[in-house]
């Protein structure tokens, strides 16, 4: 059920291209809350706007996406803009909404998605969780400054690609060239309407040298064996061997988190990695030559060599572990201009989530296929 609550926009609150953050007065209280629109859906109310707003998330106290999130605006019904195309995303929801994806007919760029047959041996890194990402475009960076750098955002969290201020934030300093919102999600400069499409479409339309797919914020997990949204990055991995990409498993590792089953390797990449994906991937690992090696990364190893590598080796899927040295990279991680932030810890407090993620984004920027 929808937890429906009227309230009266009171201000402003930081916002991105495509999310306007808001403050709220809701019908009732006595302080104000925040409240996220998206402008695609409902334009951006105004202060001293009566708005309509979704409590669920805000009134449970969320973490990711615990705000009050507007839905409709009575008093100023804005026409959209009417897309060419025919496609629609979040479908069959109250909030569907047309979108012009890169593989709908009525496109520029269809005759070059009906083209398009392979991904040309570009690297396509899949990781489980959001806030991985710019750990991975600051690998990516320190290997190969120049590199194109091309994000899909998929669709098993946030289905709003603008509701990332980081991928924002990479694109406006120029850190990567675009967000592709694929399947359900939509919001990004382009659409696609499968992770294969979008991936297509990161190389041929985009001109990647590397693509990170991942889903958006919000990642849902249950505490069971496979409930956890961040399984997708299996998906993510087969579409890139598929069409003929280098398929990168970045891998979720953590020095501080307070479940055992996160701590160390997670159990999310043992599951996605050892059991769900069907086709080889590379696996960085902290070169074990480096000064930083210590009991911790050689207990990391030995999780991936019994979870993943010999997991999948018993069905016929040989994975290849990759020895990814770290130097520079805590320099390119403190010089990203994002705030780095995992389970609400930040690069000093859990130093290893993001470690991990930058030593995936410095072995995909190796496979870079050169001219």
């Amino acid at each position: 059920m929808v937890r429906w609550e009227w309230g009266t926009i009171t201000g402003a609150r930081r916002s991105w291209p495509g999310a306007a953050r808001l403050q709220l007065m809701l019908d009732g209280e006595e302080q104000p809350v925040t409240a996220m629109a998206y402008p695609q859906l409902t334009g951006t109310p105004q202060p001293g706007e009566r708005v309509l707003v979704n409590t669920n998330a805000l009134r449970r106290g969320l973490g990711t996406g615990g705000e009050a999130l507007v839905v409709a605006r009575p008093q100023a019904l804005e026409p959209g803009v009417e897309p060419a195309g025919h496609m629609v995303k979040a479908r069959y929801t109250p909030m569907q909404t047309m979108v012009d994806a890169i593989d709908d007919p009525s496109s520029p760029h269809y005759e070059v998605l009906q083209a398009a047959e392979d991904l040309e041996a570009v690297p396509v890194v899949a990781c489980d969780l959001h806030s991985s990402l710019p750990a991975i475009v600051a690998g990516i960076r320190a290997e190969a400054p120049g590199a194109r750098i091309v994000h899909v955002h998929t669709d098993g969290a946030a289905l709003p690609a603008a509701y990332s201020a980081t991928a924002a934030g990479l694109c406006e300093a120029g850190l990567m060239e675009a967000t592709i919102s694929a399947g359900q999600s939509f919001g990004g400069a382009l659409e696609a309407v499968t992770t294969h499409s979008a991936l297509l479409g990161a190389r041929h339309v985009a001109r990647a040298d590397v693509v990170i797919a991942v889903q958006g914020p919000g990642n849902l997990g249950t505490g069971t064996g496979w409930g956890f949204s961040g399984l997708q990055a299996a998906e993510a991995l087969h579409a890139a061997a598929v069409l003929g990409g280098r398929p990168v498993a970045a891998l979720r590792v953590s020095g501080a988190d307070a479940r055992p089953r996160h701590r160390g390797l997670s159990h999310h990449s043992s599951t996605t990695y050892g059991r769900a994906t069907l086709a080889p991937v590379l696996l960085p690992l902290l070169d074990p030559t480096a000064p930083e090696y210590s009991w911790f990364h050689a207990s990391v190893s030995e999780q991936v060599n019994t979870t993943i590598i010999e997991e999948a080796s018993a069905r016929g899927v040989h994975h290849e572990r990759s020895e990814v040295s770290p130097a520079g990279l805590q320099d390119a991680l403190r010089g990203l201009p994002v705030r780095l932030s995992t389970m609400g810890r930040t690069l000093e407090e859990d130093p290893e989530a993001f470690l991990y993620a930058a030593l995936a984004g410095r072995c995909a920027a190796a496979l870079i296929p050169r001219p």
